[in-house]
C-alpha cells in the first residue's frame, strides 16, 4: 500500500476512533438515568453492564444501552491498533516491533473488554478477564503515547514530543489513582483513557494537517 494511502488513513482512523468513543460514551451515559450516571464516580465500564438494577462495589448499575458501550469498546480497539500500525510504518527497526506489538495488544484487549462485562453478576474469571485486559489496554496505549514522544530519530517537533510523552506519562499516573477514592474514581479512570484518545485524535489531525500543507514533511508528526 502505498504510503499516499496508508499514512492519512492511519491518520484518519485516529481521528474518528476518537470521535466514535465520545460520542458512544455520552450516547450512553445519557441513557442511564435511574440513578443518574456520574462521570465522577461511575467506572466506564459500568456503561457496558447489561444487569439492570444491580449494585456492584456501592454503585447503582443500570445502563439500558450497554450494548453500544460494549461495541464501542470493541471497535475503539480495533480502530486504535490499525491506526497506529498504519503509521508505525514511518518508524524502524525494533521501536516499530513494539509498537506493533503494543498496538494489536491494546486492540485484543479492548475486545475481550467488551465481551467480558465488568459485572458482579459476572463469575470470578470473567470480572478477571475485564479488569486485567482494562489495565492491559490502558498500559499499552499510554505507552504507545510516550513512545511516539521519545524516540529522537523521529525528528518530531519539540511540542509534539513534549505532549505525547506528558500525556501518556499522566495517563499511567491517572490510572494509578484511580482507586484512592470512591468520589473520584470515575475521575481518574478517564484520565488514563482520555489520554490516548487525545494522543491519537491531536496525533491524527498533525497528520492530515501537514500532509495538506507540505505532503513531504508528513514523516515529522507521526508516530
Amino acid at each position: 500500500m502505498a504510503r499516499r494511502v496508508w499514512l492519512p488513513l492511519g491518520a484518519a482512523v485516529l481521528v474518528v476512533n476518537a470521535v466514535l468513543w465520545v460520542a458512544a460514551e455520552a450516547i450512553t451515559a445519557a441513557a442511564w438515568t435511574d440513578p443518574p450516571y456520574s462521570y465522577a464516580t461511575n467506572y466506564i465500564s459500568d456503561l457496558g453492564v447489561p444487569d439492570c438494577g444491580t449494585r456492584f462495589q456501592g454503585r447503582d448499575i443500570c445502563s439500558p444501552a450497554h450494548d453500544l458501550m460494549n461495541v464501542s469498546f470493541m471497535v475503539q480497539g480495533i480502530l486504535f491498533a490499525l491506526g497506529v500500525v498504519l503509521l508505525a510504518r514511518l518508524v524502524k527497526g525494533r521501536a516499530r516491533r513494539v509498537i506493533t506489538a503494543l498496538a494489536l495488544a491494546h486492540g485484543a484487549a479492548f475486545v475481550l473488554v467488551g465481551l467480558f462485562h465488568g459485572s458482579g453478576e459476572n463469575s470470578n474469571l470473567a470480572l478477571a478477564i475485564h479488569v486485567g485486559a482494562a489495565a492491559i489496554g490502558i498500559l499499552c496505549a499510554n505507552t504507545v503515547a510516550i513512545m511516539a514522544g521519545s524516540l529522537p530519530s523521529l525528528g518530531l517537533p519539540p511540542a509534539y514530543r513534549i505532549f505525547s510523552v506528558t500525556v501518556g506519562v499522566l495517563g499511567l499516573l491517572s490510572e494509578v489513582l484511580v482507586g484512592v477514592s470512591v468520589s473520584t474514581a470515575g475521575v481518574f479512570e478517564r484520565g488514563g483513557v482520555y489520554s490516548w484518545l487525545l494522543w491519537g485524535a491531536v496525533t491524527g489531525s498533525l497528520v492530515l494537517v501537514e500532509r495538506r500543507r507540505s505532503p513531504a514533511m508528513v514523516e515529522n508528526v507521526a508516530v
